[in-house]
């Protein structure tokens, strides 16, 4: 039996690398149509010529998720060359870490700008095509899925912006649950744990000077330490728990945060 996103319209964003380009190739093996959608075009086409090599549908689209007029282009893009858009996966996002007294305002301001500026304006964009009726009176409905994190329920040292927004995810996505449902919209978010990406990796670094400690003592104490296990969470984990989300056949799974952590939060 085939999955019930075969045939659909997936926008991921961010998806030029990392969990963003995992989720894709995901997606694309279920059977949906993937715009690979990022500021970095050449990775952007790059993953998808993997996808189309590898016998799927995709597409490379430039995308400034915080720029409203880019957005709107790249949705109209997507929905021009492959069809109304179905799911959308607001990856995109970048981490800076610094104390709160040293932390730049330019960079506060960067870091929302991508992260909740980007949910809002890619979800705004897509909305049209999934509360467009049908010759019934039906919408056609949809999945939106924000990748938030552990931390959009727990806070961490060094990471004001990163936690601000992680949590506003989860708002936004509980609202549009409200709106959307009536609509057959499903908004959920995926928060997973430290997964070992170029991402994280920039970060093991970062916070052993600012924190005083090793490397080593980062990645054992820091970001595995409250794990069951002291293993990452792994990209193929966090695109599973995507794909479950867009499969999942009803509103009774919406408005949710789905926690992918090896029990590093437990809600």
């Amino acid at each position: 039996m085939g999955s019930p996103i075969a045939g659909k319209v997936a926008v991921v964003t961010g998806a030029a690398s990392g969990i963003g380009k995992e989720i894709a190739h995901t997606l694309a093996k279920a059977g949906a149509r993937v715009a690979i959608a990022d500021l970095n075009l050449e990775g952007a086409q790059s993953v998808a010529d993997e996808i189309t090599l590898a016998g799927g549908t995709a597409l490379g689209v430039a995308m400034d998720v915080t720029d409203e007029e880019a957005v709107n282009a790249g949705i109209a893009r997507v929905v021009e060359q492959l069809g109304p858009v179905d799911i959308l996966v607001s990856n995109a996002g970048i981490q800076i870490i610094n104390a709160i007294e040293d932390y730049a305002y330019a960079d506060w301001k960067k870091m929302l700008a991508i992260h909740l500026d980007g949910a809002f304006l890619t979800t705004k964009a897509v909305l049209p095509h999934m509360y467009k009726s049908d010759d019934a009176g039906q919408s056609r409905g949809g999945v939106v899925i924000y990748m938030g994190s552990v931390h959009s329920h727990e806070a961490s040292p060094l990471k004001s912006a990163y936690v601000t927004a992680k949590h506003g995810l989860l708002g936004l996505a509980r609202v549009l649950a409200k709106e959307g449902g009536k609509h057959g919209v499903r908004a959920n978010v995926v928060c997973p744990g430290f997964v070992r990406t170029p991402l994280v990796e920039k970060q093991i670094p970062e916070q052993a000077k600012t924190l005083g400690i090793s490397e080593e003592e980062v990645v054992k104490k820091v970001m595995l330490g409250q794990t069951v296990d002291g293993i990452f969470t792994t990209v193929e984990d966090v695109a599973q728990t995507v794909k479950f989300l867009c499969e999942f056949p009803s509103n009774a799974l919406t408005g949710q945060s789905v926690v992918v952590s090896h029990g590093w939060y437990m809600q």
